[in-house]
């Protein structure tokens, strides 16, 4: 649902409040008092199933008994489809109360072609061992779409209550649309939980998983971060995971191993936008925000050196105007680890960037200059008033002159 959420958004179905694994204590405080209790889920890349049926997730009543549970399952294995996988972080969602479970998924037949529906009011995490009498199955035509009367007769056909099929009839059908629009090959919610609104029914989507033609450019539009699709995490990613447990973020996925380009990411909007723009120039897409600590923005910065230093022209440093995240310490830590690697290794032929916002940036600036200078490693500086996307920009025709220069100079010495 960390994912899945903001998708199902876009067609007006129903969803829970759902917070990320770095919701404060206040935050996951309220959530709980909302309803009187939450559920705290693992997040596992590449669509994984069967959570609730290996316990894997936890209904909890207190701000203590969710923070337990996040420990436990934020790097939780487990055994799906022959494959055993790790999850990479948990959500606090809220818990929708509900005596009713509806599975439903749209999906792609391998005999006909057509496009079906499934649907039951008895799902949930035993839905693998219902009689197939209690599971409706049909296929529609894709150019009328899913419509009302496809609904109300799979559900009178299996014998649903009354009470439930009038909202499922005003909400399912509007994720035909979705499935239709978007590339999706496979489109599940499992369960739908049916919440009482002053004595009425409303359906709300509780887990979601969804596969997509990744053929079709249409997913694009749903800006679905590229880490979603990762299921094999490399040695880099792996090593940088093991720092989840410190304060701060520490969120990276490896998008080209060729890259000249190394970023320290911070925010999401320094994400999105400098992956974009990066395109396949960046070696990694980062998010390192959440005011780390000296030593573990050291250690990040460290392990990003010892697998990318050695073939980057570009060492990028971009966030957006921080509130909370200390510009010294964080400097501090990038920049230390740089003049230690450099001692080991040497110095590297890298050209520093640097576009950050927020507390201590003046003396953040300084200390890292002071270093750079000392390094004679060329760097360039801008500060929070300056265009994000200009500075990333800039980042990208530095590496392409870095490019062109060396080519130049391996021309003339073959001449």
């Amino acid at each position: 649902m960390k994912y899945g959420a903001p998708i199902l958004s876009l067609s007006g179905f129903p969803i829970p409040e759902i917070l990320d694994a770095d919701a404060t204590m206040d935050e996951i405080e309220d959530l709980i008092h909302k309803r009187g209790k939450c559920v705290v889920k693992p997040v596992f890349y590449g669509g994984v199933g069967k959570k609730g049926k290996a316990g894997l997730v936890k209904i909890v009543g207190t701000v203590g008994d969710a923070l337990k549970a996040k420990q436990s399952l934020y790097f939780a294995e487990h055994f799906f489809h022959n494959e055993r996988i790790r999850s990479n972080g948990v959500t606090f969602e809220e818990f929708i109360p509900s005596s009713y479970e509806i599975y439903f998924n749209f999906s792609v037949s391998t005999v006909s072609r057509r496009v079906n529906f499934t649907m039951t009011h008895h799902g949930g995490v035993d839905i693998e061992e219902l009689d197939k009498s209690m599971i409706f199955e049909g296929s529609f035509d894709a150019i009328t779409g899913l419509k009302s009367y496809h609904i109300i007769d799979a559900l009178t056909q299996l014998n649903a209550p009354p009470e439930i099929i009038s909202p499922l009839t005003q909400y399912l059908p509007n994720l035909w649309n979705l499935y239709n629009d978007f590339g999706f090959t496979t489109l599940e919610i499992n369960p739908i939980r049916m919440e009482n609104v002053n004595g009425r029914l409303i359906p709300i989507a509780c887990d979601f998983k969804a596969q997509f033609d990744q053929d079709n450019p249409q997913y694009k539009r749903l800006n679905i971060p590229s880490e979603v699709f990762h299921t094999d995490l490399t040695d880099f990613e792996a090593e940088i995971n093991q720092l989840r447990t410190y304060q701060g973020q520490s969120d990276v996925v490896v998008i080209n191993p060729e890259g000249t380009i190394t970023p320290f990411m911070f925010g999401g909007g320094a994400n999105s936008a400098a992956t974009e723009v990066l395109s396949t120039k960046t070696t990694i897409s980062s998010d390192f925000g959440g005011n780390p600590p000296y030593e573990k923005m050291y250690d990040i910065a460290s392990i990003t050196y010892k697998y990318w230093l050695k073939n980057t022209n570009v060492l990028l440093v971009i966030g957006g105007k921080a509130n909370n995240t200390d510009i010294y310490v964080t400097f501090k830590g990038i920049f230390d680890a740089l003049r230690d690697y450099s001692a080991a290794n040497g110095k590297p032929e890298i050209y520093v960037i640097a576009g950050r916002g927020g507390p201590n940036l003046i003396k953040g600036f300084s200390y890292a200059a002071n270093i750079l200078d000392n390094l004679e490693i060329p760097y360039k500086f801008f500060g929070y008033d300056s265009s994000m996307l200009e500075v990333i920009q800039y980042a990208v025709d530095v590496d392409n002159w870095m490019l062109q220069n060396r080519n130049d100079r391996g021309k003339r010495q073959i001449g």
